[in-house]
């Protein structure tokens, strides 16, 4: 439920304690500009939500419902399958893209170990993405939904990029150097070549999800997060997670 009122909205506490007599399941208070706030509780009774409009009016005589939205379980359940499935699909077209697009450095690792390597980094950025908002949810009662969804599968197409990069160096330096040279230092001089143009092309994109997280309006603060969280995780892990993996499966192969 989302009510305005013609002065400054009352603050979150203010309004919890008024609605505490109700004894709402999962109640949840954001602020939303300076003069509207957003409700959200766990009910499915029309006579529930008169209650907690007619507990606002009366104390607040200003106030206004903007807007009342349902969500059902089923549309909760069929939005997380949905999203679930578009991640899956979308890390397995871009492992079998990389493991394609290597396929002529086989050596010293099959190619598919490229594809590998960098889906297994872009789990890490997913996850630490996803934990982030589920901690934020908890404390402060952000909640996801389709923007956020978006926003991860552009972490994905976004967080490759540069693994990418520091894996066609390495493609092009195993291609053209010496055999004799050893594979993680090749892997450590291309990561080192890659270094400073990874870190900034990352540096302009982190900028304007500044930019746009804190001038931006409040639909879009949430989608701008996710990216923030996701593109700053994603440059670490390109640099330290993708390579890494590289090293670590060669020095397994070799064991074996």
């Amino acid at each position: 439920m989302e009510v305005k009122f013609a002065q400054n909205s009352p603050t979150n506490q203010e309004m919890q304690d008024l609605l505490n007599g109700l004894e709402l399941s999962s109640l949840t208070i954001q602020g939303k500009g300076s003069n509207s706030l957003l409700i959200s509780y766990a009910s499915a009774e029309d006579s529930v939500n008169q209650n907690v409009w007619k507990s606002i009016s009366e104390k607040y005589a200003d106030s206004v419902q903007s807007k009342v939205d349902y969500r059902d379980s089923s549309v909760s359940s069929e939005l997380k399958s949905n999203s679930l499935w578009a991640l899956f699909w979308a890390a397995i077209g871009i492992m079998a893209f990389i493991a394609f697009a290597f396929r002529k450095v086989s050596r010293p690792i099959e190619s598919w170990k490229y594809g590998a390597g960098a889906v297994i980094a872009l789990v890490h950025d997913v996850l630490i993405t996803v934990g982030a908002f589920a901690v934020l949810g908890h404390f402060y009662g952000v909640e996801v939904g389709i923007p956020f969804i978006a926003a991860l599968l552009t972490i994905l197409g976004f967080s490759v990029h540069d693994t990418i990069v520091v894996y066609d160096r390495t493609r092009e330096n195993l291609l053209r150097g010496s055999s004799k040279e050893a594979f993680p230092e090749v892997v450590n001089r291309s990561l080192n070549e890659t270094l400073v143009r990874s870190i900034n092309t990352s540096m302009t994109v982190i900028i304007t999800l500044l930019a746009l997280y804190i001038f931006g309006g409040d639909s879009i603060k949430n989608f701008a997060l996710a990216l923030l969280i996701g593109v700053t995780f994603g440059t670490y892990s390109s640099i330290f997670v993708a390579s890494a993996l590289l090293v670590t499966s060669y020095r397994m192969q070799i064991k074996n």
